[in-house]
C-alpha cells in the first residue's frame, strides 16, 4: 500500500502535469478574439497562471520555464501597449531565462527564447542603454552558443539571431565595436537558407540588403513575406511581419501602396496589382 506522503506527492505530480496541459491548450489559442495585431490578455494570462503553477515541479520546470518565456514576450509584443507595462513584462522573461539557463546550460531552446525577450527588451530600453549595459554582447555570446549546440534549432534561430544583433546594434567606439552589416548579410543568409524561411528572417535580410544597396533582391524578400499567408500556429507572429514587410515595401519603392479594393487615388497611376490572402494590394507612383 502506497504510504500517505507518497500518495500526496503522486497527487501534487499529477495535478501540476493537469497544469503543464493547461497551459499549452490556453497557449495554443493565443490569438482567439484578436484585432489586427493586438491579442487579448484573457487567455494568455490563463496560459501564465498555469504554466507558473507547472514551473514548481522539478520534472516540468525546463518546459514550463520556456513556455513561460514565450508567454512575456508574447504578453509584451500582442497584448500591452504601454511601455512600462511591457518593460516589466520582458524583464521577467529576462530573469527568468537568465535563472534557467544557469540550471540547464545545454538547453537550445532556453537561450533562444532568452534572446527574443532580450530583443524586445533592447527595444524598449533602447537600442543605446541595451549596448552600454552588454545586451548586444549577451545576444552575440548566446546566438554563438545555439549554433554551436543546435544550428538547425527554430529553421537557424541561431544563425538569425546572430544576424538581427549585427544589424540592430549601432557601432559604438570603444563600447561596442563589433557590429558590421556585410557579417548580419552573411548570418541572415544562412537562416534564410536552414529550414523553413521564416517571414522574420525574409525581412530581416532585406533591410541588412537594402541597407548594403541590394534593392532588387531585397524587394523580392519584401513582396514574398506581403503575398504568403501566416502560418495559423503563428498567426500574430506572422501577421505582424508582414506589417513590416508592407512598411519596408514603402520604403523600398518609395510609392504608395495600398491594401483592399475601395481606394482610387487621382494624379496616381497604378503601378503593380497582387492578391494576398484575397486581399489585393496596389501600388500606386505618380
Amino acid at each position: 500500500m502506497m504510504k500517505p506522503i507518497l500518495y500526496f506527492i503522486f497527487l501534487m505530480s499529477l495535478s501540476f502535469s493537469s497544469e503543464m496541459e493547461k497551459g499549452i491548450v490556453a497557449f495554443d489559442k493565443r490569438a482567439d478574439g484578436a484585432v489586427s495585431t493586438k491579442a487579448q490578455s484573457k487567455i494568455i494570462d490563463q496560459a501564465i497562471r498555469h504554466f507558473e503553477r507547472a514551473i514548481k515541479i522539478d520534472a516540468l520546470e525546463e518546459k514550463a520555464a520556456i513556455y513561460l518565456l514565450r508567454c512575456y514576450y508574447y504578453k509584451g509584443t500582442f497584448v500591452l501597449t504601454d511601455k512600462d507595462d511591457r518593460k516589466a513584462e520582458y524583464d521577467k522573461g529576462k530573469a527568468l531565462a537568465e535563472k534557467m539557463i544557469a540550471k540547464y546550460p545545454n538547453s537550445v531552446a532556453l537561450r533562444f527564447r532568452y534572446l527574443t525577450c532580450l530583443g524586445k527588451w533592447a527595444e524598449v530600453y533602447g537600442i543605446f542603454t541595451a549596448a552600454k549595459e552588454g545586451v548586444a554582447d549577451l545576444m552575440k555570446e548566446h546566438s554563438e552558443i545555439i549554433i554551436d549546440l543546435d544550428p538547425d534549432y527554430e529553421n537557424g534561430g541561431g544563425y538569425f539571431m546572430l544576424g538581427a544583433v549585427h544589424f540592430k546594434s549601432p557601432y559604438i567606439p570603444f563600447i561596442l565595436s563589433w557590429p558590421d552589416n556585410d557579417d548580419a548579410i552573411i548570418w541572415l543568409r544562412k537562416a534564410y537558407n536552414t529550414g523553413r524561411a521564416l517571414p522574420v528572417q525574409k525581412t530581416y535580410l532585406a533591410r541588412a540588403l537594402f541597407k548594403d544597396g541590394q534593392k532588387e533582391e531585397a524587394l523580392r524578400l519584401v513582396k514574398d513575406v506581403i503575398a504568403t499567408p501566416p502560418e495559423q500556429d503563428e498567426v500574430l507572429e506572422e501577421s505582424l511581419e508582414i506589417e513590416e514587410a508592407k512598411k519596408l515595401l514603402n520604403e523600398l519603392t518609395g510609392k504608395l501602396v495600398h491594401y483592399g479594393h475601395h481606394f482610387h487615388p487621382q494624379n496616381l497611376e497604378v503601378e503593380d496589382k497582387f492578391l494576398v490572402n484575397e486581399n489585393l494590394i496596389t501600388v500606386y507612383t505618380r
